[in-house]
């Protein structure tokens, strides 16, 4: 629903991550994996970068 949401793309991705699995705190049965572990540190870092990058772009 894009008219409705601005923000749809990232509902999309919260949704991506939710369908994937989650960690829970205490489950050590499982190897690590980083896209279910930590997907959200990585799209919060990578987000955090481009804004760095249009900052120093639009301030050039």
């Amino acid at each position: 629903m894009p008219a409705r949401n601005p923000l749809w793309w990232l509902v999309r991705v919260a949704d991506w991550f939710e369908q994937r699995g989650v960690y829970v705190p205490g489950e050590d049965n499982h190897t690590v994996d980083p896209w279910r572990d930590f997907g959200w540190l990585i799209v919060a870092w990578v987000i955090g970068i481009a804004t760095f990058i249009f900052f120093f772009a639009v301030a050039a």
